[in-house]
């Protein structure tokens, strides 16, 4: 079959390529970039969410359910990765081992998905920095943090930081990264101090009952029960992209068969432990049902009166929100240049400036986008609607690897996932299992994007593609 026609077509490996970006990450680098972009909202609100209206002190099980699911999708991703590089993490992994259409839905799907999270996550952002600046006196006034459908003029602290990230990512990567690893030690720091402070105040009667009986709300969504740790299960795959974020440096990173299995695997199992500690903790100190559904972890210390705390966990959570925003916004422009380069999107995008020799036109077009989506829409639930695209990822990255093992036997593997191909299908079936678990508004948002991606494709896409381009 000729692998350069037809909607299947795929492109071929070159894990080396020089791109034009600088190679400057090291394996720790990498670990950090997925350290903070999944500690961050997963633990510092969405452990809340969790335990308040899904599962109850059985979180720390979402938490062992998801991170399972993980560890067979990062398996996968690590071998992937090794072999195959390029910015465009499961889109590109797609576009080589199953074929162009659908890497394209993959591609675009990611799209929506870091756009929108790095969106909410910019929101919540300016949620803790306005609780902050009221720590010490400073109120800012309703209109200038709420969007216009909620009474005001425009979030402007959400818009600022976006904007703040985009002159980051634009100087450079080896400058974003040492700004993340500065991040991410200060919010290690508070959720170890968490832990410290907290653990002794742990009442094991506030883990009772373990798993609440289900219940159903007015809206017949049902909440607690089995099926509310798998529904908790699939909301904490919105903080599990960090690692899907790590892949979309491989062109940036030395010697990246050996650092991105490394950097993906070494992120995962760090971040896993301390969302199972961080959530048992915050159980035992607080009943479910008491729980602070936009700062958990601060509110526990308040309610624990211990206010110094409460303000040095504030401002780890806006450390922790910060490397979120970057590494998801890092991730973006890397997809979306990837996805230029192939020519499915417009190739101007993939121009890479020749000082910082990053793509600073799509850095800041995107920064501008996403600055106005955060500061004028009301989208602080969205982060819901998104973790579809990453379940999805996960699903087709554990399928290319299947398929390349048979059709590309002779592939050079640097890191080789095991049992193939009984690991990639256990992923396979815990990512379809917490797809199916997701709510029906999420597969709606899902359908809706699908179909205009679809008028995209056909429309422009497969014409441009430089695979057309090559025939």
């Amino acid at each position: 079959m000729d692998q350069t026609r037809g909607l299947f077509r795929t492109k071929p490996i070159d894990p080396n390529a020089d791109t034009g970006l600088k190679r400057c990450l090291g394996a720790l680098d990498l670990t950090l970039l997925g350290i903070g972009c999944i500690i961050g909202t997963g633990i510092f609100v969405l452990t809340g969410v969790v335990a308040a209206q899904h599962a109850g002190p059985a979180i720390v099980l979402s938490f062992v359910l998801s991170g399972t699911a993980c560890a067979f999708a990062a398996l996968s991703y690590a071998e992937l990765a090794g072999a195959i590089g390029g910015a465009g993490s499961a889109y590109g992994y797609a576009y080589v081992g199953i074929g162009e259409f659908i890497a394209w839905v993959i591609g675009w799907d990611l799209i929506l998905e870091y756009g929108i999270a790095t969106s909410t996550v910019a929101i919540g952002w300016s949620g803790y920095f306005a609780k902050i600046l009221e720590l010490i006196g400073i109120h800012l006034p309703p209109e200038l943090t709420s969007a216009p459908l909620e009474g005001g003029i425009a979030n402007v602290p959400a818009m600022g930081i976006v904007m703040l990230l985009a002159v980051l990512l634009s100087i450079g990567v080896k400058e974003s990264a040492r700004f993340n690893a500065a991040m991410v030690f200060v919010k290690l720091g508070a959720v170890l101090l968490f832990i410290v402070v907290a653990a002794p105040h742990v009442h094991p009667e506030n883990w009772k009952p373990f798993i609440p009986p289900r219940t159903v709300d007015a809206q017949g969504i049902a909440h607690f029960g089995p099926q509310g740790i798998a529904t908790g299960a699939a909301i904490i795959f919105f903080a599990y992209i960090g690692f899907d974020a790590v892949s979309t440096a491989a062109e940036e990173t030395v010697n990246p068969q050996r650092n991105l299995p490394l950097g993906i695997l070494g992120s995962l199992v760090i971040c896993t432990v301390l969302y199972i500690l961080v959530s048992g903790i915050l159980t035992g100190v607080v009943h479910y049902d008491r729980i602070d559904i936009k700062a958990p972890i601060a509110d526990a210390m308040k309610q624990l009166g211990i206010p110094w705390a409460e303000a040095a966990i504030s401002v780890g959570a806006l450390a922790g929100i910060t490397t979120v925003m970057l590494v998801l916004y890092y991730g973006l422009t890397r997809i979306v240049l990837a996805m230029s380069r192939d020519g499915l999107l417009p190739q101007p995008l993939a121009r890479v400036h020749p000082r910082t020799r990053t793509p600073v036109r799509l850095i800041l077009g995107a920064g501008a986008a996403i600055a106005l989506i955060a500061g004028l829409s009301p989208i602080g639930k969205v982060a819901e609607l998104v973790n579809l695209g990453t379940l999805a990822a996960f699903f087709l990255v554990c399928l290319s690897v299947i398929i390349l093992r048979r059709t590309r036997p002779a592939l050079q593997r640097p890191f080789r996932t095991p049992w193939v191909p009984l690991v990639p299908l256990l992923g396979m079936a815990f990512c379809g299992y917490l797809m199916y678990s997701l709510p029906l508004l999420t597969w709606e948002a899902f359908l809706v994007w699908f179909a205009v991606g679809l008028s995209v494709y056909f429309l422009y896409s497969y014409r441009h593609s430089t695979l057309t381009q090559d025939v």
